[in-house]
């Protein structure tokens, strides 16, 4: 359509942010090649280029590339990892694309909200709080899985028709990643909260989980052979809390100070006396 093209022609799109460099798209257990080219393709439109895949049945291949309809720089700089906590590592919000809700998971976005919250974050300085997020999409078939979406701290809903709300993979990224675009690219002054710490990052609240864990079977809290589901809450309130960098660490002391008791009555925070 020479005519569409010509008017696409005439349109400026936004500047492209250096804060897209800080999303990657995550696809996990994707079972066909030609879904991976599609949502290359579907990514390098929006101006999207990190690609992280989950363990894919099948990758590369040709059909990946006859898909992604010259999107091969996104497919050639693919990162391939063996588990979502890999491929999540070095993050400080990962935001979960799933059409069912599921039981202890935080509450769900609308897409275009969830890209508001998103590009806050990774519109925002370091010292600020920002940092990586992704963008996290499970099998084509199954979708994630309970145990990973519980390794994100936000998930979202794209609005599609109720009577028939079925996208296939690339759709559903092109529409978070257009969401995500505008977000990006809009003119508003990025707002910022005084005082904020760093947001911490997957390595750092996975690493809380198992003191907690640990801890609590130390201690006779959590029986190994019967956990139920304290680790699932747990996760499920530090995905609501946004823990910080700074408060993992005052955790975790704390839980090493339970360890070893020296009979000592220390001071509070605010206590100016002595012991």
């Amino acid at each position: 359509m020479p005519e569409l093209e010509n008017m696409n022609s005439k349109l400026s799109a936004p500047a492209v942010p250096e804060s897209m460099r800080r999303v990657r798209v995550v696809l996990s257990h994707t079972s066909h090649p030609g879904n991976i080219g599609a949502a290359a393709r579907a990514m390098r439109t929006m101006g999207f280029s990190r690609l992280v895949l989950v363990n894919p049945k099948i990758f590369p291949d040709p059909q990946a590339i006859a898909m992604a309809a010259g999107a091969d720089d996104v497919l050639a700089a693919a990162q391939v990892c063996s588990t979502l906590q890999e491929a999540l590592g070095g993050t400080v919000l990962a935001l979960a694309l799933t059409a069912r809700r599921r039981e202890l998971a935080t509450e769900p976005l609308w897409a275009r909200d969830a890209a508001a919250e998103l590009a806050v974050v990774a519109a925002r300085d370091v010292a600020e709080g920002g940092g990586e997020i992704a963008l996290v999409f499970g099998n084509e078939t199954s979708g994630l899985s309970n145990e990973e979406l519980s390794q994100c701290g936000r998930w979202a809903m794209i609005p599609a028709n109720p009577d028939y709300s079925s996208l296939n993979l690339a759709a559903a990224v092109q529409v978070i990643c257009y969401e995500l675009r505008l977000a990006l690219c809009g003119s508003l002054p990025v707002p910022t909260i005084a005082g904020a710490g760093v947001p911490a990052t997957h390595e750092e609240i996975e690493g809380l989980l198992k003191h907690f864990e640990a801890s609590a079977v130390d201690s006779g809290f959590l029986d190994p052979e019967r956990p139920g589901r304290l680790m699932l809450r747990l996760r499920r309130l530090f995905a609501r809390s946004g823990l910080e960098t700074e408060e993992v660490s005052i955790l975790r002391g704390l839980l090493a100070s339970f360890r070893q008791s020296t009979g000592r009555r220390h001071k509070t925070a605010d206590s100016k006396g002595e012991d």
